[in-house]
């Protein structure tokens, strides 16, 4: 039974949430800037949200709304208007109002135009405004509103703002639109004042031209001597600017000289300074390379001492290790090894014995050929010196003689050099008198006649008369003269019995 109870009782629970949610989402409301929520029912004085949410209790209370957004209201005179001066006047404006955002003028409106709309509003407000506007009409002149419109709208805001007040509506602004009269006088108006601006436009106009004249011919005047007195001021500048120039230019070269002078000796000590400094740079560079190669040697020598005695270690460890293993036997191999040792020992002696004994002969006598080709050369360069000297000498003492002694050797050379030629000729064809051997006379005497003229120019150029000296030659001068030389070789004696000749 009470599991019955129970599952009944779950459906109606939850049905209770449903309205008591429902109702929740119903109930609170949210009020939008532009717009007052009016909450009214439960209290005398209703609750009023503005941009803000609240909580209305269903079926208990009830919710307004009254519109806060600006207004524009349309003020237009049906009919017209008279004003102070009794002018009929139609007067058309535009005035923006809003309901005021204190808590009176919101209960205020709120009481005159709950749920109206903008346009609903202003329908109402229009009338009002329009009254207070031809109140003020009847208090100015027609010039008045039409040339001071700022005045004239301030003061329908002034009296308006006091019934609208009432109402709590807020007048922000009124402008008046446009302004009208049944006679034209607006019109007439501005073309008397037209006609004044026109007067004074035109004489202003002409006095400004007569001014605009004399100021032109007054500008002309003094522009003229101003450029006069320019013209003047320029020359005497332009005279004072080419002495200025001269002078600078005279201190100028001065200072240029002294800089250019001064440059030089500073470029030179400054090469000094370069020359130094690089000579001291490379002495160090070159003391830190030597030192550098110490300190590499002395790292160099620490490491392979370090690896030798690594690697000593290493080996003697090795040898400790191997010779505890092989030491036995080493022992049993040593006396058999010892013989063999010491007859290898004496064979490796006397091969040694051998090759030294071989070296040794070898050397010397390698010593003794190279004693006596030096011994020839020097004996032969000796010799060739002497004879050279001995020949040197001959030359000098005897002169022309040598020369002509030389001269004579090599005559045979020359004429078998002349004759060489006739040596490759053939046969020879000889057209003219004469026969047998009388016709190769021409052909023959060639060569004598090159020689004569060989010696000719020989005796032109060197003074040497080859001639004579082939005269001296013969056998009478061999026999009439004899001159023994000592001390010389045989072909420096000819040359001075030549010589000795040639001087007889």
């Amino acid at each position: 039974m009470s599991n019955l109870i129970i599952t009944a009782g779950i459906p109606a629970a939850v049905i209770l949430l449903i309205i008591i949610a429902a109702g929740i989402v119903y109930a609170y409301v949210k009020a939008p800037p532009s717009t007052a929520l009016i909450i009214s029912g439960l209290k005398r004085t209703p609750r009023i949200l503005i941009g803000q949410g609240g909580v209305r209790i269903p079926f208990l209370e009830r919710m307004d709304t009254l519109f806060l957004g600006q207004i524009s209201v349309d003020i237009k005179t049906e009919t017209s208007v008279p004003t102070n001066d009794y002018i009929n006047v139609n007067v058309d404006a535009v005035a923006k109002v809003m309901v005021g955002r204190d808590e009176e003028s919101v209960q205020l409106a709120a009481r005159n135009f709950l749920n109206f709309t903008a346009a609903e509003i202003a329908k109402d407000l229009q009338d009002s405004l329009e009254g207070n506007m031809r109140e003020i009409i009847g208090t100015l002149t027609l010039e008045a509103i039409n040339t001071d419109r700022d005045s004239f709208s301030d003061q329908v805001v002034i009296k308006a703002a006091q019934d609208m007040k009432k109402l709590g509506i807020e007048i922000i602004s009124c402008n008046i639109q446009n302004v009208t009269d049944d006679n034209g006088l607006i019109v007439d108006l501005g073309a008397d004042n037209t006609a004044r601006i026109k007067k004074r436009a035109a004489i202003s106009r002409a006095e400004a031209e007569r001014d605009v004249a004399v100021a032109k011919a007054q500008a002309q005047k003094e522009a003229n001597d101003a450029q006069v007195q320019a013209n003047l001021e320029i020359a005497q500048r332009n005279t004072d600017l080419a002495i200025r120039q001269a002078e600078l230019k005279k201190a100028s070269d001065i200072k240029r000289a002294e800089a250019d002078a001064a440059y030089e000796i500073q470029a030179q000590e400054q090469q000094k300074s370069i020359q130094t400094a690089t000579v001291n740079a490379q002495i160090a560079k070159a003391e830190r390379d030597q030192e550098l190669r110490k300190q590499e040697v002395s790292v160099r020598e620490q490491e392979l001492a370090a690896q030798i005695q690594k690697q000593a270690d290493a080996e003697k460890y090795a040898v400790e290790q191997k010779a505890a293993a092989d030491l036995a036997k080493r022992q049993r191999e040593a006396e058999a090894a010892l013989y063999e040792q010491e007859r290898a020992a004496e064979a490796q002696k006397a091969r040694a014995a051998a090759a030294r004994y071989t070296a040794e002969q070898e050397a010397a006598g390698i010593k003794a050929k190279g004693e006596a080709e030096a011994a020839a050369i020097q004996a032969k360069g000796e010799a060739e010196a002497a004879a050279m000297d001995r020949k040197a000498e001959a030359l000098k003492k005897y002169g022309k003689a040598a020369m002509a002694q030389m001269v004579v050797e090599i005559l045979p050379k020359v004429a078998a050099e002349v004759a060489k030629p006739m040596e490759r000729i053939g046969n020879v064809s000889i057209i003219g008198s004469g026969s047998g051997a009388g016709a190769m006379g021409p052909v023959a005497d060639n060569v004598p006649i090159v020689m004569a003229k060989t010696f000719q120019t020989i005796k032109e150029t060197t003074g040497v008369d080859l001639a004579e000296i082939m005269r001296g030659e013969t056998y009478d001068a061999k026999v009439t003269k004899n001159v023994n030389v000592t001390g010389v070789d045989e072909e420096t004696a000819k040359a001075a019995v030549v010589a000795d000749s040639i001087k007889e």
